[in-house]
């Protein structure tokens, strides 16, 4: 098996609390360690100046095919996966059709394996077609190789089958992935419901219809003893609720994006739909909330919510554009600059959110440099300045507010499998 010899660089890896400089030596699929001897490698990459890091696992990431090939597919979001230093990424449910059986989820995992970018994980349905009125075939799902079950966007709005679907996951250990929200608060929503929006006239989206969704989640884990991963958490109340529900050992872990720490709902005043998120932007008070929660461990994952749409889909009314970002390439930039380099998470802070946090999540063997782990690895440039440009994204959607933003840091080199997918 070939060799590869990463030297001389600062290795950092959460997994075991680990931040030093040296060389990590990759054999075939598998990691060898740390300062192994190897005299001879096949392939020597100088990582001087560069952070060595396990590769980096994006939690929520909707790859649109089948279904929507117009805003994305499997080969080009993955392909965007690499370019933004992601070595891994879980695919939503929520195609056309449905991940709610055996052949679709088989068929995403065949075309990521022939694309060759980023490893592919879909989430299965938790109920049929999405549509929150019965359950799929769970069992079938799991037998096909899925990690974990959601509707994607779609909350599991009836409580008695977020409780049939926690007990049945239970019995192989997957976690349920919800989006926590009330649906009947929120529709028609375009924004977070406050000063802003009752000035702007738009109609609100409650921080309540989180909370109380959480709230319920949270009971019902404790129910049934099963595995909750709560998505794209944003609101004060539900991170204190997740804080306490954790403190009382319950099998709980939820995740926030960059957009929903750096921008508040005051961008609303733009009217510009590429600001229009679900969850929607908050206020300053929220963001505090969620730093906090990231500082003290209650959110273990920062994921991109990768939400791609073409053009034509962004370039309509308000309230008729669909939610979302597309942001597989940018959260990396955006944690260095608006985390890192503002002194709210250090690199080992910031990396285990997007390395052994998700991997735990999953039951992955990825997310750390461990001697036998899967050989995903990404070296990060920390020091380079450069403009974030839509139009040079691997991915094929171009919606993001961040374009012209100008940020620090960036993936180098991206390496899957022992092999090198990747290079700026």
């Amino acid at each position: 098996m070939a060799t590869l010899l990463i030297r001389g660089g600062r290795i950092i890896d959460p997994s075991q609390e680990l931040d030093r400089m040296g060389d990590l030596l990759l054999e075939g699929r598998r990691i060898v360690g740390i300062d192994a001897p190897c005299p001879n490698p096949d392939e020597v990459i100088d990582a001087r100046g560069l952070i060595v890091s396990p590769g980096l696992i994006d939690l929520h990431v909707s790859l649109r095919e089948p279904g929507n090939e117009e805003d994305e597919t499997i080969a080009t979001g993955t392909a965007a996966a690499l370019a933004g230093g992601f070595t891994s990424v879980a695919c939503m449910s929520d195609t056309r059709p449905v991940v709610d059986n055996r052949s679709e989820a088989e068929f995403i995992m065949i075309q990521g394996e022939r694309a060759g970018n980023a490893h592919v994980f879909p989430l299965g349905a938790v109920t049929k077609n999405n549509a929150g009125q019965e359950l799929a075939e769970m069992g079938q799902l799991v037998e096909a190789g899925v990690l974990a079950f959601s509707d994607g966007r779609t909350p599991v709005a009836n409580a008695e089958i977020m409780r049939r679907a926690l007990q049945y996951a239970s019995m192989w250990d997957r976690p349920i992935f919800n989006r926590p929200q009330v649906p009947e608060l929120v529709q028609n929503g375009v924004m977070h419901d406050g000063f802003i929006s009752t000035r702007l006239g738009l109609r609100g989206m409650p921080a309540a219809a989180e909370d109380i969704m959480v709230g319920r989640d949270i009971a019902l884990c404790e129910l049934t003893g099963g595995r909750v991963h709560l998505m794209c958490i944003s609101t004060e109340g539900a991170i204190d609720l997740i804080r306490r529900a954790r403190e009382r050992g319950l099998r709980i872990s939820t995740e926030v994006t960059p957009h929903q720490l750096l921008l508040t709902d005051q961008v609303m005043d733009t009217f510009d739909s590429a600001y229009k998120v679900d969850p929607p932007l908050r206020t300053e008070r929220h963001i505090a909330a969620c730093i906090k929660g990231l500082q003290d461990g209650t959110i273990e994952v920062i994921c991109s919510d990768h939400q791609p749409h073409s053009p034509e889909k962004k370039q309509r009314e308000l309230d008729l554009v669909p939610f979302g970002i597309a942001g597989l390439e940018t959260l990396l930039p955006l944690c260095i600059t608006g985390l890192i380099e503002t002194g709210h998470l250090s690199w080992m802070q910031f990396l285990s959110k997007v390395t052994i946090g998700p991997a735990r999540v999953l039951n992955l063997n990825k997310g750390t440099l461990r001697a036998g782990a899967d050989a995903d690895v990404t070296l990060i440039n920390p020091d380079v300045s450069w403009t974030i440009d839509p139009t040079q994204f691997q991915s094929k959607s171009r919606n993001t507010p961040f374009g012209g933003r100008q940020v620090r840091g960036r993936a180098q080199t991206v390496i899957v499998n022992g092999q090198v997918r990747y290079r700026a």
